[in-house]
This record gives C-alpha cells, structure tokens and sequence, in this order.
C-alpha cells in the first residue's frame, strides 16, 4: 500500500523492533567500530559500518527518511547546510571545469565557491536568475554543474527550475538545487529531474534552532560521486544532531503548514502598509518567478522579504531595537521569528540589484499571527515616527 506524505513522515526511519520497541533510533556516539574476525574487517567498505565518519545507525535512520520524502535513490548527511552545497559543488567539479551559480545564491554558499573553488582551479561564473532557458548561452565545453536556488537568498527570485534543467540535460551538465526553502513538503527537486537537492537541515528539517546539520539527495546515477566527495571532506553529521534532525522530521507536516498560514497571513497585511514599498513573497504576484512558484511548488514556507521606502539607518535601527517578538539572526526555518536586514546589492554581480529601498528578510515562526502584527506595526510605527 502507497503511504501517504504524512504518514511517511511520522514513521520512516523508525525501527522499534530493533532497540527495544523505542519510536526513535537513538543517537549512536560512534568513533571506532570494532570487528569480530579478521574476515569481517577485510569486507570494509562493504559492511554496514565500518567507523563512525561513515555513518552510524542514527545516520542510516535519518538519510533513509530524507531519501525517501525527497524521493531520491539515497542522501548523505553532512554537518550543516554550507557543507551540503560544498559537497555538492566538489562531488561534479576539477580543476580547469565551469560551474554557473545564480547571483542569488546563498552568501556563504558564494564564499565558499570564491575562497574554495577558484583557489583549485574552478571557474565559477554567476548568472541572472531569472535566465530560464536562456541559460544554455553561457554553457562551455568544460561546464560540469549548473547549481540553482529557488527562491533566492534575500531576493526570493524564484527561477524557471524546469527550464534550466532541461537546457542543462540537453547539454549533458549536472544540476543541483538548494531547497532549503520549500523542503520536500513543498517542491521535490529529484521528480523534475534534477540530479542533486541540498538543504540546510539546520531550518525547517530540524526546526528548533539547535542543530547544524545538511543533507545531499541524489539519483543513483549522481550517488558515488557525492557519497565520495561527503566521506573524503569528512563532513559528517554528529550523533546528536542526526538524532534531533529525525527527530524534526515527524514534525515538518505539522509545523510548515503553520509557518506558512501565518507567513501569508502577514505578507498580506504588510503589503498594505504605507512603509513597504514592496513584498517579495513567492506566493505574491509582486515576487519575480511568481509563476515559475505557480508551476513547481505546491505550498510555500514562512520566509520571504519586504523592501522598505525607509533607508536612514538611525531610522532602521530604532524599528528593529525595539522589536519585543522578532529578534535579529542569521538563520531562519525555527519556531521563533527573525528578522534579518543585510542588503543584496554589494554581492551581486551578474546584474546589479535595482531596489532603492531598505531590504528586510523575514521569518514567521511559531507565535500568533496577530502578536507578530502587532509586533511589526509597532516597528513601521517607530520607523516612520
């Protein structure tokens, strides 16, 4: 019998009758595993474990239930969302090879393709998200990976996924995607035939704001490489952050479907208000690739972007300082909310970021809607005071 999403949710990955009727496996804290006979060591890497950098059972239970929500042949768990994109990024790419990112991109993603990639020989070019099929322009004969990200960090540009991953199949190129945002509740990259989906496990995945933890999906045609690239970078994921991020997952189908009530909740309201000058919202008409969010996403989560008319910093500074729910921080996806005000302009090169106004990323958490409200209109209150 076919199960539903949900009830995939709430039980893949568990196996009572292996540790004594427990619901969750628990968190394995495994260095060296040692072996009963010689003939047993000499069938390394052929066993199920073999030291603790290549996966223990806590990280079997939560790649199994990542690869099967993703739909993807199998996942690795690494330790945090940046060591998934790098994993991503150096499973497909040598020196002297072509890597096109989107100017979009999560920023330390960026870095580490600036302080990381260049510096052994890759040649990373960024390109305008909104491209489409027009990708295939910049593709070169030593292209090996087209990475995408939708919606984009800050920007919430939503780009046409299907168009590039054909033009990049045509071209016989590689493709990734960051889906961090959507999640699999939302969007399932591997079904659009793309080769690789990344998220940071530390957000909506975990969902409490205490773990650091990544995963990498692949099609069995993608695997080897990726698996090899995780084990050589030793970017592991610890015990208990595996555990914890399992443990998040029996709660995604709960918790986004209320991130994204109250995010579209407050969206609309803000769009109304007198100080933004514009929403950037997937699910809002006023966001770029709205249609592109339309036609590959069946839901959105509760982060998205505002552009104030406002930009004197004193004036910004005094809205946020005396915020009482929303906090400033870098993350998002837990079940409090943030904001988070760094600007796009000064890093992107592709195409220059035309907004005037004052950039605010916003992540809805947990709380009641209507004390987030509050919340905010006391800030635009104080911002236009």
């Amino acid at each position: 019998m076919a199960k539903k999403q949900n009830t995939i949710l709430t039980h893949t990955g568990s196996k009572p009758s292996e540790y004594h009727g427990a619901v969750n496996v628990p968190p394995h804290r495994m260095s060296t595993i040692v072996f009963r006979t010689y003939a047993e060591f000499e069938k390394v890497p052929n066993v199920p474990f073999s030291y603790g950098r290549a996966g223990t059972p806590t990280t079997a239970a939560f790649e199994e239930a990542i690869a099967e929500i993703e739909g993807a042949y199998r996942s690795v768990s690494t330790c945090s969302g940046l060591a998934a994109i790098l994993t991503a990024l150096v499973a497909f790419t040598k020196t002297g090879d072509h890597v096109l990112m989107p100017d979009n991109c999560y920023g330390p993603g960026r870095k580490t393709c600036e302080e990381i990639l260049r510096k052994f020989g890759v040649d990373v070019e960024y390109y305008p998200p909104m491209i489409g099929a027009g990708i295939a322009a910049l593709f070169r004969p030593n292209t090996q990976l087209v990475f995408m990200e939708a919606p984009g960090s800050l920007t919430f540009e939503v780009q046409d996924i299907g168009a590039i991953n054909k033009a990049a199949k045509d071209a016989g190129i590689k493709t990734a995607i960051d889906n961090s945002w959507g999640t699999p509740l939302f969007m399932k990259p591997l079904s659009l035939g793309i080769d690789v989906s990344v998220m940071a496990a530390t957000k909506y995945i975990s969902g409490h704001s205490d773990v650091m933890l990544g995963v990498v999906s692949t099609n069995e045609e993608s695997w080897p490489a990726v698996k090899r690239a995780a084990l050589m970078l030793g970017l592991c994921g610890g015990s208990e952050e595996l555990y914890l991020g399992t443990r998040g997952l029996r709660t995604l189908h709960v918790r986004l479907p209320h991130h994204q009530k109250s995010a579209l909740d407050l969206a609309t309201w803000l769009q109304e208000q007198p100080q933004v000058k514009r929403l950037l919202h997937p699910a809002f008409p006023s966001c770029p690739g709205h249609e592109n969010w339309k036609k590959y996403y069946s839901g959105s989560s509760g982060t998205f972007g505002i552009i104030l008319h406002e930009t004197n910093k004193e004036k910004i500074a005094k809205m946020l300082d005396g915020m009482s729910i929303f906090r400033l921080g870098f993350s998002w996806g837990g079940f409090e909310s943030l904001l988070f005000p760094e600007q796009p302009q000064p890093i992107r090169t592709a195409e220059a970021w035309q907004e005037t106004g004052f950039s605010l990323r916003i992540h809805v958490g947990l709380e009641d809607a209507e004390d987030l409200k509050d919340d905010l209109a006391g800030g635009l209150k104080r911002l236009a005071s």
